[in-house]
């Protein structure tokens, strides 16, 4: 049975991630995208279930305590985890799973899965990131104030990725992404235990 592949996409707030795994999924039925649980309220638009899993942070330590997170993290002081439960089972159906994740659930990912393909999504400066930030209209300026500060945080955790992507272009970008995930899915370990049936046909002789 094939097995899928796990995907880490990690980006400052604002960078466009979201828009760019949306498309992705879109578009190919073979990838799809964790859900992350998390105690921060809902913005406007989003909705359970679809966008996070939204849950009290009582419930939060509840389970983390209990094992089902496969990683987890605090990002501008609430919660986020991923289901291993979940996970688990899309892989095993062969479907390739991504996380849209911070870099301190990377780290954890990286060191369970040593073979995932992380992917880090930059802007193409500070100007256009602060810009983004400030049309989508979530946030009051003094949060945006925070999250600019933080983004450059989370940019000093570029190195740890396998590849590097940056926004200016979004067709240009979800194109560069198409083909990180094509190449991963064509790489020889993965091949030789997807493809073990037909390789051992062929050199059989």
């Amino acid at each position: 049975m094939n097995l899928g592949k796990l995907f880490i996409i990690t980006a400052p707030s604002g960078a466009g991630k979201t828009t760019l795994v949306h498309a992705l999924v879109s578009q190919d039925k073979k990838l799809c995208v964790s859900i992350s649980h998390t105690t921060r309220p809902a913005r406007v638009g989003e909705e359970n279930g679809v966008n996070y899993h939204f849950i009290e942070k009582s419930e939060f330590t509840t389970r983390l305590s209990e094992g089902d997170f496969l990683e987890s993290a605090e990002v501008y002081g609430y919660h986020y985890g991923t289901s291993k439960l979940w996970v688990s089972e899309q892989l095993n159906k062969g479907l390739d799973v991504i996380l849209e994740i911070d870099w301190q659930g990377a780290q954890q990912i990286r060191k369970l899965y040593p073979d995932t393909c992380s992917i880090f999504i930059l802007p193409p400066s500070i100007e256009a990131l602060t810009e983004r930030l400030t049309e989508r209209a979530q946030d009051d300026s003094e949060t945006i104030d925070n999250r600019m500060q933080q983004a450059q945080g989370v940019m000093e955790h570029v190195a740890e990725a396998n590849f590097v992507v940056v926004n200016d272009d979004f067709q240009a970008a979800l194109q560069d992404i198409r083909a990180i995930i094509r190449s991963q899915r064509l790489v020889v370990t993965s091949q030789q235990r997807n493809l073990s049936e037909l390789l051992s046909s062929l050199v059989k002789g």
